[in-house]
């Protein structure tokens, strides 16, 4: 997007909060805003409904329930994992896609954990008890120590997964308790060839043919889950200028940062994590193009890396627009004007944005080796996030609950030892690869001279150490992860070499991050909490941001005029797959789709757009009209929507989705999946 346009989209956001912005607690939805522009009641009762229809993928996406027996809906690159997990040289679902004709044939995925919301409840008072009066580092420890004890006792009092969630930057804190499902099966995929329709060329772009969608079962106690509410299917989809509602799990925003942290993101960690991303991407390309088998086994993994390199590049392109950073800067001076003409609110406000600048700035000093070496380091390979998880967990958890790191309190320990149980395939070849190109990375960012860099590669290159470590590896087996995950003084004499390598990054990374949470972040968790509270002073009605928890947006079916001037439909047509299909990647149609060509119809809508405001996280929530029913699956936003991390402007950002015509279309046609169309509570043939 032009900087011209970006400045004229800021200042109309800036003169009114438009209506369609917000990514709303259930607890908190701002009917009335919806009744006043849609002529819409949002109930209670229609709120409930798709609270409890609505789920989370904890890899990282959103679904929903669509019949009464645990039949999920998501993105096919949600489920991509699980999907890639369950492939093989044989049998691969990514490229040829999935269908269980009959329930035994739903395959169960190796490490899917689902959770569906049951209840909110604000324990803020109990998560700051007896925080007053203390030092920044002492209270945050303290913070801490009652989230684990909350989050032990709701789940034993309840068996539910129970989740103290900051909100408002730390100024207010929710229990978020979820109903858990562990077996979850595949029971459809579409080819990945029409799935990701122009794949990473076409990302974040629009007009789009994705038929971005998968087919999921929820089980319990070796039977399908009993769902209770659940979505119904509109056969027809949306309508242009339709009010619609995107039930999701939105992973994170910067809406409510201040100046200083939107400078550091873009001068410092954005660059860093691009240039990671990057290397990255490189690897995945090189290792694909060594085979065919190369690239089955690479292809989930390239995907989400391409992704995360394009989306972090439109959200550093909107922090490098000076017009955004104006706006911001002139929200913040007004906010701080405010708080310095009344003395009350001085004294309690006064100062913190500077407490904020001086804890970024002792960031910038440590940033590159803590996020090498503890927070990205889990990134590199499967085998090192493993390695790393069965190190901590031997030595976290027999300390007391409170004491331990976050990741590694009770409530969160059954989800780590089904990680490690997890009979997922992993490839060392791919490990190597992955590796080598992480060491390099990390001699390249920290220096050959730095000592975890020596240690690690012990004079030898970064590829050779790379494949000394993974080929003196099990950790390929669970039963081996799993025995020494048990004993900590089994992982300090181990002579695994991923092991080796774990405890090597261990120690100062551990330093690290403790030195950066006992001082910089402590500061920012309490200042920043402290500016949300003054922002509730002049604003009581804001929504906090994302925090990969359930929210709810709404919007309106409707087109745009893009930064080159041309209108874009609101919605793209299945005869427009056909055009654009080349026979060439990306643009390649299954065979499965040039079969059904003829029987197809040509103006059913495939993706459409709208203004309804979602983030990273809310891929594969459901999108719904005013009666709760599908229509459609949000699965992108486009290009000019990427800076909605930091300013929400609808002029031209949109959210995209598929529409559940084309699903069912597909369904019907394509795939002949009769007993999911039967499933949806549709006819078998149109019409009947």
């Amino acid at each position: 997007m032009r900087s011209s346009a970006v400045a004229v989209l800021l200042l109309a956001a800036a003169v009114s909060l438009p209506a369609d912005e917000g990514m709303w607690l259930f607890n908190q939805f701002p009917a009335e805003r919806v009744k006043a522009k849609y002529n819409f009641e949002v109930t209670s009762q229609f709120l409930d409904q798709l609270r409890a229809a609505s789920v989370r993928f904890n890899n990282g996406g959103s679904g929903s329930f669509i019949s009464p027996h645990g039949l999920l809906f998501t993105n096919h690159h949600v489920g991509a994992d699980c999907i890639q997990k369950l492939s093989s040289a044989s049998h691969d679902y990514m490229a040829g896609g999935f269908y269980a004709d009959t329930q035994a044939e739903e395959r169960a995925c190796p490490d899917l954990e689902v959770n569906k919301l049951l209840k909110i409840d604000d324990v803020t008072a109990r998560i700051t008890e007896g925080t007053a009066g203390k030092n920044p580092a002492a209270a945050e420890r303290l913070r801490k120590a009652n989230i684990a004890h909350a989050e032990k006792a709701c789940s034993v009092e309840t068996g539910n997964r129970c989740e103290v969630v900051p909100l408002f930057s730390g100024e207010r804190y929710h229990m978020y308790q979820y109903h858990k499902y562990t077996d979850i099966r595949l029971v459809f995929a579409p080819e990945y060839d029409i799935a990701a329709f122009g794949k990473d060329p076409d990302n974040f772009t629009y007009p789009r043919y994705c038929l971005d969608f998968a087919l999921f079962r929820a089980y319990e106690n070796g039977k399908p889950a009993e769902s209770g509410p659940y979505f119904r299917w509109n056969p027809r989809g949306a309508r242009d200028h339709e009010l619609i509602f995107v039930s999701g799990n939105p992973g994170s925003t910067g809406r409510l940062a201040t100046v200083a942290e939107l400078e550091f993101d873009r001068d410092v960690l954005y660059p860093l994590m691009l240039d990671h991303a990057k290397s990255i991407v490189h690897t995945l390309l090189d290792y694909s193009a060594e085979s065919p088998e190369h690239a089955r086994q690479a292809v989930e993994a390239l995907e989400s890396q391409q992704n995360t390199l394009k989306a972090f590049s439109g959200f550093e392109r909107g922090l490098l627009d000076p017009a955004l950073i104006a706006q911001k800067r002139t929200e913040e001076a007004g906010l701080r004007r405010k708080i310095d003409a009344d003395p009350k609110l001085k004294a309690e406000f006064g100062g913190t944005w500077d407490r904020i600048a001086g804890a970024y700035r002792e960031y910038r000093g440590i940033v590159v080796p803590l996020q090498l070496l503890e927070i990205r380091a889990p990134r590199a390979s499967n085998l090192l996030r493993l390695a790393r998880i069965v190190v901590r967990y031997a030595a976290e958890t027999p300390k007391p609950n409170g004491e331990r790191l976050r990741e590694f309190r009770d409530s969160s320990l059954p989800a780590i030892r089904q990680q490690l149980a997890s009979t997922a395939p992993i490839y060392k070849p791919l490990e190597i690869a992955m590796l080598s190109g992480y060491l390099s990375f990390l001699e390249q960012r920290l220096s050959p001279a730095d000592p975890t860099v020596k240690a690690i590669l012990a004079g030898k290159t970064p590829a050779r150490a790379a494949a000394d470590y993974v080929n003196s590896s099990h950790l390929d087996d669970p039963a081996a992860r799993l025995k020494l995950s048990a004993s900590e003084p089994a992982v300090e004499s181990c002579a695994d070499g991923m092991i080796r390598l774990a405890l090597l990054l261990d120690k100062p990374a551990l330093e690290l991050r403790r030195q950066w949470e006992d001082t910089g972040n402590a500061v920012l968790v309490d200042a920043q909490a402290k500016v949300a509270r003054a922002r509730f002073v002049v604003d009581p009605h804001e929504y906090p941001d994302a925090t990969f928890t359930l929210r709810l947006t709404y919007g309106e079916v409707k087109g745009y005029r893009n930064g080159k001037g041309k209108w874009v439909p609101w919605t793209t047509r299945l005869e427009g797959v056909y055009r654009k299909a080349t026979g060439k990647d990306p643009y390649v149609l299954p065979p499965s789709w040039l079969k059904a060509k003829g029987v197809l119809d040509p103006v059913t809508s495939f993706n459409f757009v709208s203004t309804a405001d979602t983030h990273g996280g809310n891929s594969g929530s459901p999108t719904l009209d005013r009666n709760a029913r599908i229509v459609g699956i949000l699965f992108d936003g486009n290009i000019e929507g990427l800076p909605n991390r930091f300013v929400y402007t609808e002029a031209q950002a949109r959210s995209v989705h598929v529409s559940s015509w084309v699903i069912l279309e597909a369904l019907r046609k394509v795939y002949h999946a009769d007993r999911i169309v039967t499933e949806l509570g549709m006819p078998v043939e149109e019409g009947n």
